[in-house]
């Protein structure tokens, strides 16, 4: 599909923590069964909710991201939900989305794409032989303040017992359906390792994919790719960290690093963290140190977290 560049700005505020948010899809109303992801040969579409029956498309040329190497931001467009289909229109692209399916035109060219539901591929992964299990379901013991919901999942806000150096850690979450909310305000979590360093946890479904973004080192580095699913979809981060280094007299002779998978595509490669990152529970320094799983007032949920020392 070919898309045309335009212009659609819209609000990054680090907004509300009191906006309307959904944890089961089943309650999530039908703005919720129409956002989504959207694909067909060689083009790709996603469909942000923003609540009262409003949407954001975002067209992709060559596929949706992290399908293809090549695949390529190309239209914005806002549309409205009226009798039962949301049309999108704009100087260069007439589309309407029905039943599941977006039917567009550009050029005299007619183009379908059907929803899709995208699944990381190390989504449920089992902890390999070694490694320390800290949440699988049965309880929180490995979690100062742990608590397990009453969906079985792991609340946020709390600080493992164990502190940790070098290792891998795999951490399973989903981010609520918040479409009134935007920016910092939808579905705002944190991983941080050894409580110093945040990967970000963020409803940036659709985003261009920032440093404050899902798959960013919080404030420095941003993702290679905005691999962000749609809210209320399980999703992974596949962490490799390894500790900065200290001499005997206390000054740092190298940065940590840090690489990230983001549902199975690498959005951070081996890069440096300088310092702790913003709102950290440790400054950056010798020793090891537990992992943070922030509380930002969403509800985020976690499960299926591990870790393997290295």
């Amino acid at each position: 599909m070919k898309y045309l560049s335009a212009s659609i700005f819209f609000s990054a505020a680090i907004s509300s923590f009191a906006a309307e948010s959904f944890t089961d899809p089943a309650a999530a109303g039908v703005d919720y069964q129409i956002q989504g992801e959207y694909a067909g040969e060689g083009s790709g579409a996603q469909v942000i909710a923003m609540g009262a029956g409003k949407f954001r498309v975002v067209g992709w040329d060559g596929g949706l991201p992290g399908t293809v190497e090549n695949a390529e931001r190309k239209q914005e467009i806002v549309g409205e939900l009226k009798d039962g289909k949301v049309a999108f229109k704009n100087a260069d692209w007439d589309a309407v989305l029905e039943n599941g399916v977006i039917t567009g035109k550009h050029d005299d060219k007619t183009y379908t794409l059907k929803k899709t539901e995208r699944k990381s591929p190390t989504i449920g992964a089992k902890p390999p032989a070694g490694a320390i299990v800290l949440f699988d379901g049965t309880n929180a013991d490995a979690w100062k303040g742990g608590k397990v919901g009453e969906d079985g999942y792991l609340s946020m806000g709390v600080v493992s017992k164990q502190e940790f150096g070098d290792c891998t850690l795999h951490v399973e979450f989903r981010t609520p359906f918040m479409p009134k909310a935007s920016g910092q305000g939808r579905g705002n979590s944190g991983v941080y390792v050894q409580n110093r360093y945040e990967v970000q946890v963020l409803d940036s479904f659709g985003l261009k994919g920032e440093n404050n973004e899902a798959g960013g080192i919080y404030t420095k580095h941003k993702p290679k790719v905005n691999m962000c699913f749609p809210p209320l979809t399980w999703q992974t981060y596949d962490i490799e960290f390894t500790a900065a280094k200290w001499d005997a007299e206390g000054k740092k002779t190298a940065n940590a690093r840090i690489t990230v998978k983001h549902n199975g595509v690498l959005v951070q490669d081996n890069v440096e963290i300088d310092k702790e990152t913003t709102a950290a529970g440790m400054k950056d320094g010798p020793g090891p140190g537990p992992i943070q799983l922030q509380n930002h007032g969403n509800p985020v949920a976690y499960r299926n977290i591990w870790i393997v020392t290295k």
